[in-house]
């Protein structure tokens, strides 16, 4: 069996915030195991269709197989019923799975994202839990510093390129006080009614006023 000291897990800090009429979704890029940075460019920010993205915070072999398994489920429903899942139902396939799990759990604790009608936002814990964030939600160690920055910065019905400067800044803010957190550069993902969209590395350094 593997020791907790020695499976590979992301420290990590990971955001989802709602702006009008879009999601945006932001995570650092550094897994760690134990005492030992594993790797500083991690992607914790997975698309799961063409307009749902899931947050990582975990454990790395548990989050990978969630997103397998959710990917081959997102593409049988589009295939019997004609359709892309609406994004409370996906999170609830997750949150269904989540909680058969929960007395040998996935160590786990997810966003996800999506635009169907609308932009939605939901987290869900190890235990099955899924609760519609209507502003933000923040996971991972690094979560208490973007807490702080999120609850001074963010505003109802934020403009997008507002909302995606306060959910740079904010795991920026992370990076810079949580061991955990770090790596080669920040994920920002935008989630509207055409669908996911990575943003730059040059574009999210911009942001930063790094150039």
């Amino acid at each position: 069996m593997i020791d907790e000291q020695t499976k590979l897990k992301t420290g990590t800090t990971t955001l989802g915030l709602m702006a009008k009429d879009a999601v945006v979704l932001a995570a650092d890029r550094k897994a760690t195991m134990g005492y030992l940075i594993a790797t500083k460019d991690i992607k914790k920010i997975a698309q799961l269709d063409e307009h749902i993205a899931m947050t990582i915070a975990g454990s790395v072999g548990d989050t990978q197989v969630i997103e397998r398994h959710l990917k081959a489920e997102f593409r049988l429903y589009r295939l019997q019923e004609g359709k892309r899942i609406p994004v409370k139902a996906g999170s609830t396939l997750l949150a269904n799975i989540l909680y058969g799990r929960k007395y040998y759990p996935f160590l786990v604790q997810l966003l996800v994202g999506g635009y169907d009608d609308a932009p939605h936002l939901y987290s869900l814990a190890l235990d099955g839990s899924m609760i519609e964030e209507k502003e933000y939600f923040s996971t991972g160690s690094g979560s208490p510093m973007v807490f702080g920055v999120l609850e001074d910065g963010y505003k109802k019905d934020m403009a997008l390129e507002d909302a995606k400067r306060l959910a740079v800044r904010a795991v920026y803010a992370a990076t810079q006080r949580d061991i955990a957190s770090g790596g080669r550069g920040i994920d920002l993902v935008i989630i509207d009614k055409k669908g996911v969209h990575y943003t730059s590395d040059s574009e999210v350094e911009a942001i930063l006023g790094k150039k």
